[in-house]
């Protein structure tokens, strides 16, 4: 079967007949993190399988989106890796992540999703934050959701959100996915949800309270979504 195309002598069009196809943008955001091997790319895609995401890769390749290598000894892992080419997509994928951000927050859509990981929210992290606030605030933090773990390094007014465990946290916060839910949504203020224990933080509440601050007035301000 050939592959579609809007066969349309456009800019637009001719970037969505490749970047277009179902996961090729998700593969991108997960490969902003860092190299993945194959592996770590099927569990950061739920739902694709194996051969859709060998396809998917092949074509990526071609048009050098990304690249495949064996990491040196001790890893002596293939990996995969974005390109130029395939780190200039970051700012698309933000942007349209921020304007899903518009979708979710404004429940348009059902925030009852099938699947989720924690470290999606590290790009969403990268863009929408206060960087005033981000100034008045220096340490590590980390965000346990159920089993599922990130954290953010703040310095100098800017942030660095990463997947997985820190090696030392000034403040660690954890929940469960329907309490984060809440905090993304707005539903439930969050000093309730620490009275009520549905927010474990250990470390100073008043430190965790202004790192969440970080990200919530951004979000309203951007999209004006207090008028």
């Amino acid at each position: 079967m050939s592959k579609r195309s809007y066969r349309q002598f456009c800019s637009l069009a001719m970037a969505l007949d490749i970047i277009g196809e179902r996961w090729t943008l998700l593969i991108v955001r997960e490969l902003i993190e860092g190299p993945k091997r194959f592996t770590d790319l099927i569990d950061g895609l739920p739902g694709i399988g194996t051969n859709l995401l060998s396809k998917r890769l092949k074509e990526m390749e071609s048009y050098d989106f990304i690249a495949h290598r064996r990491l040196p000894p001790p890893a002596a892992s293939a990996v995969y890796e974005l390109t130029a080419v395939g780190r200039s997509l970051e700012p698309v994928v933000s942007a349209i992540g921020q304007w899903g951000a518009t979708v979710i927050l404004s429940q348009r859509v059902s925030s009852e999703t099938k699947y989720f990981r924690v470290g999606w929210a590290t790009l969403a992290m990268r863009y929408m934050y206060n960087e005033e606030l981000a100034s008045q605030l220096s340490g590590t933090y980390e965000i346990k959701v159920d089993d599922e773990v990130m954290h953010v390094i703040v310095k100098d007014g800017k942030i660095d959100p990463r997947f997985g465990p820190a090696e030392s946290a000034d403040i660690r916060v954890s929940m469960n996915l329907d309490t984060y839910k809440s905090l993304l949504l707005a539903t439930t203020p969050v000093e309730e949800l620490i009275k009520k224990g549905n927010i474990v933080i250990e470390g100073s509440i008043e430190e965790a309270l202004k790192f969440y601050q970080l990200f919530m007035p951004a979000i309203e301000s951007h999209f004006d979504l207090k008028d």
